[in-house]
């Protein structure tokens, strides 16, 4: 835990750790519960699927929870609640393995000070892999508390003690009770006890329920707080000249009348030329009084050209999954298909922009950031202020949407280094036309597949082939004898292929992946005359996958038929994070206009245990209608560096007149452990929407997004696929 030195910044920090004072965590040490968890953080990491490079945890102990006085118990994570509900969700975990009433769990997350060093939030790892980091805590603690109660109440074992609501009573005699709050008063308690284990399904008290989002009413009443809403005494705020493209190189600068503005101070620092003041309009203002001239950008690529390109800078292809021969294969193949699928790059279009304050007081430095990041974010704010990391403390308060887009922290540099040259708080919030200007695009991609059938009708082979997505969802799990899956780069390296910054996307590359393998299947089954559930599930021997197709088709009240049937229905299923899910969807199509709206979404999703009923139904509804944003507008446009999109009337994300009919369905698999909620459900989506266009009115789009415009190009190639 911190030294003296935090205690100031216990106190800001107070409207973001509920049930936290600075007094009670002085009084840790004297009158709570303080427990040690030895855990391997790493080994509960580890999974078939690949993650980003990342150090490996702290091996000493790490403090997960604390009990107070008062019976309270405050969970410490390093994970930030971006909306996704992971607040109520690890809550649910510590109070089932804690035996704790949900309603007394404090969360205190992403506070560098405060909570064990945590690698960010992103991949749907928050229950899926610190999960049972966390339960693994709860469960120590409550078996140490188990042995204290014996102790105290004196007798020779814990086997006939039972716990509720943080009470421990002896069976044999009810009046025979102490709860864990009497029994930490006046202690420390640092105790070891190895191989501690959870608690199976059968006996979840908490988990499994859908209880109320602990974020709700703060954020439907206004209460909640983010980076932007964080404003010591005397912050000045920051606006920063910004180049019209990227590459372009600043030749002349005349700030002479901005600095005539009264109380504006300009500072240039290296590359970043910024305007301050106490009041924002007035930074704004001063901002455009500066006269700049930026020699453009080498002549470079569009949004029309980056698809040849990708093609031809692409690093070599590397070898993601094999089996088989594809020389068999190409034997044993009568008919041969062969397609192109493209996506555009994509932006995060989070609501909240990127914000950040920073303070140096003390000879330390705090920023509140909205990041996903905030412990790699501390690292680098160290080394951009030369600050020793322990003098650097990041709170993330609550985060406006991020969807991978605030893993970088971009903001939280520029006002730390802000912070330092003035002495003062600066906030820097960037306006939507930066936002979309330094967002990490999620990456433009090409994927070519070959494939091949028998005379039966049985795909016999499979060379599938992405650029610059990445592989993850690339992997086939359809039965296929002779296959193989290439990738050559990818959001997460190989960066110098794209004309500006590029990074993970809500499910990064599962989207552009699904894409292209479900519209494939779809052709085939096209080509052949065949229904395209059923020819799915002639290739498919996966009891998951097969269990999430045949219940969200079966709930659709799917009909058989070749398409195009005229119907506008389409279905497509993905794996992502160890989650199995199935979509089927209902459209009508303008053809005149190329419009499409999309009538009914039923999506059926195997994600093991789930803890939170209610929040993963949120969960899949918001993946389905961010969905329908990739599927069928989202689209950044731009031309030799320069971004195109610069708000939303321009870049176009779903609206609440787009909102088909969603119907969600959580298939019951209590034997699997938790895994991914959050990104799966938005996997299908372009898929399904293509196959249910393709099935309105046999045009195939080979393109995300499927505007109207490229709806209606298509229209006149009609066709069997």
């Amino acid at each position: 835990m911190p030294g003296d030195d935090w205690k100031e910044d216990v106190e800001i920090a107070a409207d973001m750790a509920p049930g936290v004072s600075r007094r009670e965590f002085l009084q840790v040490a004297g009158t709570g519960l303080l427990i040690f968890f030895a855990t391997d953080p790493m080994a509960a990491l580890q999974e078939p699927s690949r993650l980003p490079s990342r150090p490996s945890y702290p091996t000493d102990f790490n403090a997960y929870l604390r009990i107070g006085g008062d019976g309270r118990v405050t969970c410490f994570v390093g994970k930030v609640e971006l909306g996704q509900g992971s607040k109520t969700a690890l809550a649910q975990l510590l109070a089932d393995e804690l035996d704790v009433a949900f309603d007394s769990v404090d969360m205190v997350m992403g506070d560098t000070d405060l909570c064990p060093w945590d690698m960010g939030t992103f991949g749907s790892l928050s229950v899926r892999q610190f999960g049972p980091v966390l339960r693994g805590a709860a469960a120590e603690a409550r078996a140490v508390l188990l042995q204290m109660s014996a102790d105290y109440l004196q007798l020779p074992s814990v086997e006939d003690l039972r716990v509720k609501d943080g009470v421990v009573t002896w069976t044999r005699d009810e009046h025979k009770r102490v709860s864990y709050a009497k029994l930490v008063e006046g202690k420390r308690i640092e105790r070891h006890l190895e191989k501690v284990p959870v608690k199976p399904v059968s006996s979840f008290t908490v988990i499994g329920k859908s209880l109320p989002r602990k974020d709700a009413l703060e954020k439907v009443t206004g209460e909640a707080r983010f980076a932007a809403d964080m404003t010591p005494s005397g912050t000045l705020h920051a606006r920063i000249l910004r180049p019209p493209a990227h590459g372009a190189k600043l030749n002349e600068l005349d700030t002479a009348a901005a600095e005539k503005v009264a109380g504006v101070r300009v500072i240039h620092d290296g590359e970043m030329i910024a305007v301050l003041h106490e009041r924002p309009d007035i930074a704004e203002r001063a901002l455009g009084l500066i006269r700049a001239r930026f020699e453009p950008a080498q002549s470079g690529e569009d949004d029309k050209t980056i698809f040849d390109h990708l093609l031809k800078a692409a690093p070599p292809l590397q070898i993601v999954d094999e089996k088989g021969s594809l020389a068999e294969g190409e034997k044993l193949a009568t008919r041969v298909v062969e397609e192109t699928y493209l996506n555009s790059y994509v932006a995060h279009a989070a609501l909240e922009t990127h914000s950040a304050v920073a303070m140096i007081e003390g000879g330390r430095l705090t920023v509140w950031a909205s990041t996903q990041t905030p412990f790699p974010l501390r690292q680098q704010l160290a080394q951009a202020v030369a600050f020793a990391p322990e003098n650097v403390r990041v709170i993330t308060p609550y985060v406006g949407g991020g969807f991978g887009g605030k893993s970088a922290s971009r903001q939280a540099l520029e006002a730390a280094r802000l912070a330092k040259i003035t002495n003062k708080p600066v906030q820097v919030v960037w306006d939507r036309a930066e936002e979309f200007f330094y967002d990490t695009f999620r990456p433009a991609a090409v994927v070519k597949i070959r494939s091949g059938l028998n005379d039966a009708g049985k795909l016999q082979l499979w060379d599938y082939r992405v650029y610059c997505a990445g592989d993850r969802g690339s992997r086939q799990f359809y039965d296929i004898p002779h296959q193989r899956t290439q990738s050559a780069g990818g959001w997460g390296s190989d960066a110098g292929l794209h004309p500006f910054a590029v990074g993970p996307w809500r499910a990064p590359a599962v989207n552009t992946n699904t894409f292209a393998r479900e519209s494939h299947i779809d052709i085939l089954a096209s080509k052949l005359g065949r229904d395209p559930l059923e020819f799915r599930l002639s290739h498919l021997s996966d009891p998951r996958m097969r269990r999430v197709l045949l219940a969200a088709s079966g709930q659709f009240g799917w009909k058989p038929a070749p398409a195009p049937s005229g119907r506008g229905v389409g279905v497509a299923c993905a794996t992502d994070v160890g989650t199995y899910v199935a979509a089927v969807a209902e459209v009508a199509v303008n053809k005149s206009t190329g419009n499409v709206e999309v009538k009914r979404v039923v999506c059926a999703q195997d994600q093991g245990v789930t803890v939170n009923p209610d929040g993963s139904r949120q969960q899949m509804e918001g993946g389905i209608t961010m969905g329908l944003g990739y599927a069928l507008a989202e689209e950044v446009r731009f031309k030799d560096g320069a971004v195109l999109n610069r708000n939303f009337d321009t870049y176009q994300i779903p609206r609440f007149s787009w909102l088909p009919r969603i119907e969600t369905i959580l298939i019951e698999n209590p034997e699997t452990p938790a895994s991914g909620c959050g990104e799966p459900p938005i996997t299908t989506m372009g898929a399904v929407v293509a196959n249910a266009i393709f099935d309105a009115t046999g045009a195939r789009l080979r393109q995300l997004p499927m505007t109207p415009a490229r709806i209606k190009a298509a229209l006149p190639q009609m066709g069997p696929g």
